[in-house]
């Protein structure tokens, strides 16, 4: 939820004065969305390990992804109620830095979680996937799945400027060997291949709507990239509706539940799964040991990336689709 409404803040304040008062950790988790079903896993594992370590775990989130001054309202919120640590996946990498910068001041630690700021040393520590290697192995096995074919590819972005998105954006495009980017560029790479590029700001409606504008301006599209896998079930959607998901390749990153049963399925080719339960887990963690003993963790922490593809290809390291759901999102 986002603490907004008088109520619900004078609620908060009471909670958190009686976990205080007996000397309860309070840490806040901020995430760009509550229905985006990666946020809700993260918020999940998140849970789990406050009431494990018998912590007292504060959540909100932003309208939508991008909603900057709705993470800023949550975290002053947070802050205000007790929390000395604060978990957030920035909606946007630049605006969000005043915020953090006066929540440090004030003595309490931030942990960006699967997306980092810009700079992203804004931040006490990053636990993340390396987005950037997510792209490359997706764009590998697109490769390899060409078999040569030359490719006319529509990129289903988040939005500009994003470091996430462009990471995998530019990773993609490395890993099938076209022109690209370094990772810490967070400008996307458009080499001649590229022939549509679009923001779908992770979400399936807007990628069905984006992938539908792809093909009015180039039919023959013949591979995908998108952000997320929600994104690359819009895609899907709409080249079902043109009758030309079978000839179509569509590669995504995020590795969730429903994204893998789109593996399995055949309307995603390939795809690179993240932990985000991991993520959370160890923010929470490291919230609980920073309140003990003032010990910071700092600097970035890889979560790990594994390639899902129902079909392997030669030369290319995947897992199967069994396994992708066996540890959809840290899930154990």
């Amino acid at each position: 939820m986002q603490f907004k409404h008088t109520a619900l803040i004078a609620a908060l304040f009471a909670t958190a004065g009686s976990a205080l008062a007996a000397d309860q950790v309070v840490i806040g988790l901020i995430t760009k969305t509550e229905t985006n079903p990666f946020f809700v896993k993260m918020k999940e594992g998140a849970t789990e390990a406050a009431k494990a370590k018998g912590a007292k775990l504060l959540s909100g989130a932003g309208k939508a992804d991008g909603d900057n001054a709705g993470q800023v309202t949550a975290m002053e919120n947070m802050i205000a109620a007790g929390a000395k640590t604060i978990l957030i996946t920035p909606s946007d990498a630049k605006a969000i830095i005043p915020a953090i910068k006066k929540a440090r001041e004030k003595g309490v630690l931030v942990i960006a979680l699967d997306s980092p700021t810009d700079p992203a040393d804004a931040t006490d520590a990053l636990f993340a996937t390396d987005n950037y290697k997510a792209g490359v192995l997706i764009g590998q096995y697109a490769k390899a799945a060409m078999a040569g074919k030359p490719a006319k590819i529509a990129t289903l972005d988040l939005f500009p400027g994003h470091p996430v998105g462009a990471q995998r954006h530019n990773g993609f495009l490395q890993g099938f060997g076209l022109q690209s980017y370094d990772a810490k560029n967070n400008e996307l790479a458009k080499p001649a291949e590229v022939v549509c590029m679009a923001d779908s700001f992770g979400d399936r409606a807007k990628g069905q709507t984006a992938m539908e504008n792809c093909l009015q301006k180039n039919p023959d599209i013949n591979l995908v990239y998108t952000i997320n896998e929600p994104a690359a079930a819009g895609a899907f959607n709409a080249l079902q509706k043109a009758g030309k998901e079978k000839g179509v390749t569509i590669v995504s990153v995020d590795g969730g539940c429903d994204g893998v049963k789109d593996v399995a399925a055949g309307k995603i080719a390939a795809t690179s799964q993240q932990y985000p339960l991991k993520m959370a887990s160890m923010g929470v963690e490291a919230g609980i040991e920073y309140a003990k003993t003032g010990k910071k963790p700092s600097g970035y922490t890889d979560t790990g990336v594994t390639l899902i593809a129902k079909n392997p290809i030669a030369g290319v390291d995947s897992k199967d689709t069994k396994t992708g759901l066996d540890l959809c999102w840290g899930k154990k």
